[in-house]
């Protein structure tokens, strides 16, 4: 079966959990991402940061995203899937964790992300409806 190195985007990159929210909307807006992983000092990840996160958390709630760290809004533990997992895993994960995106990682490092439309292209028609139903009802 297919596996998370093969279909996921390589070149993910991290924002810093130190830089600002501000720097992580113009490295979001120059790659054309609406997610990036949140990375500590240790280059561990830390969680996930979205577009949305910043216009409800940051800006809807009248904070300076040149003051609010990335970090500020990790939550919980990151879910993630290993470069090695395959399809069937990926999907569990995105399903089981409501996510439509997950950062790929060997080890402890990030080696990119695996984005629902990636996941839709690599598994069966009925399959992907499951995943689509699954990730679209609260």
């Amino acid at each position: 079966m297919t596996t998370a190195r093969e279909i996921m985007t390589e070149g993910a990159e991290c924002i810093g959990a130190d830089e600002s929210v501000l720097e992580a909307a113009r490295k979001m807006t120059r790659m054309g991402v609406g997610a990036l992983p949140i990375c500590g000092t240790d280059d561990r990840l830390k969680g996930m940061l979205t577009d949305r996160d910043i216009v409800v958390k940051v800006l809807g709630a009248g904070k300076d995203p040149a003051q609010v760290k990335a970090g500020e809004l990790a939550q919980g533990e990151a879910v993630t899937i290993g470069a090695d997992d395959d399809a069937g895993e990926i999907l569990r994960t995105m399903t089981s964790h409501k996510v439509r995106r997950l950062p790929v990682i060997d080890g402890h490092r990030l080696v990119g992300m695996v984005a629902q439309a990636d996941v839709a292209r690599a598994l069966p028609d009925p399959q992907v409806g499951d995943l689509l139903q699954a990730l679209s009802t609260d």
